[in-house]
């Protein structure tokens, strides 16, 4: 098996706003403490960090700070797909420099592609790079999936490690673990999943619910490496009710919302998210109350 880039838990960092532009110091504040609560490895400009919406320079200055904040402390992983080729590839390459230990690239979206075209995206973005590569496979957001076999056609590459699955079908899943074996590592991208994939050999995580329960999420994978299934599968399931209400709008619009319920930073989004419904929102208070979240 290749370098893996972490096991267990990386948290996708919100990207907190503050009368529209980044605020670093929120930002500051959630990384040190992220990292204290043990968590593996930090996602930086993905979809909860709501990459889509940053203009290059934010998107570069932002994965540049955490590197900084880090400190080397844990891998930080950042997040430069597009669905232009040439753009993707500008953006891979502003992360290296800006020092981030790894690169988290999603599907093309909107103009999409065929599998071939995936292949050849990835190769060329693979070979133009010289840090790990993990592929993000998001279908609900894309509107496209990368094949099992896809996967198996990158998984040779040297700087492709690893897969963020959030496709939610468990038998492709299951196929793709079964065609790339420990050429690729697996890991869940959806939360109520985690211990699913990981009895197909996924390695962890990377997690919306370890923005506010980053111990939690740590504990269900070190309990499943420890050979405590039950157990693991007991925290996922007793965990399932915040995780649905971290997911009952558009991400990252709740958990920004249970961020700011935490004192963390604002509830403050870039359009076209907006802030959840009263009724929603009221919802997602009572299952962080209940998952034992400590609200300012």
């Amino acid at each position: 098996m290749k370098k893996t880039v972490f096991t267990g838990v990386a948290t996708a960092l919100v990207t907190p706003f503050a009368d529209r532009a980044v605020d670093y110091d929120s930002f500051g504040r959630i990384i040190d403490w992220q990292i204290e609560s043990g968590v593996d490895a930090l996602v930086v400009c993905g979809t909860t960090g709501e990459a889509s919406t940053l203009v290059d320079r934010e998107h570069i200055d932002t994965i540049a700070y955490a590197v900084k904040r880090a400190a080397g402390r844990v891998p930080v992983i950042a997040g430069t797909g597009s669905n232009d080729t040439v753009h993707a590839i500008y953006l891979c390459r502003a992360a290296c420099e800006a020092g981030a230990d790894a690169l988290l690239v999603v599907t093309p979206y909107y103009n999409k592609t065929s599998q071939r075209g995936l292949i050849n995206l990835y190769t060329e973005i693979g070979d133009s790079v010289d840090k790990p590569m993990i592929l993000y496979n998001v279908p609900s957001r894309t509107g496209m999936n990368i094949a099992p076999e896809t996967y198996a056609a990158l998984a040779d590459h040297k700087n492709i490690v690893g897969i963020k699955e959030a496709c939610g079908n468990i038998s492709a899943i299951a196929e793709t673990a079964s065609l790339v074996g420990d050429r690729l590592a697996l890991y869940s991208g959806n939360d109520d999943q985690i211990t699913p994939l990981m009895a197909l050999g996924a390695v962890g995580v990377i997690s919306v619910l370890s923005n506010v329960l980053p111990k939690e999420t740590c504990e269900i994978c070190r309990l499943f490496a420890a050979g405590r299934v039950a157990e693991s599968a007991a925290l996922q399931l007793r965990l399932l009710p915040l995780i649905k209400a971290l997911f009952s709008d558009v991400n990252p619009i709740p958990v920004k919302e249970a961020m700011a319920m935490m004192g963390f930073c604002s509830a403050e989004l870039r359009g076209p998210l907006c802030r959840m419904e009263p009724e929603k929102r009221e919802i997602l208070r009572r299952r962080m109350i209940e998952a034992g979240i400590e609200l300012k």
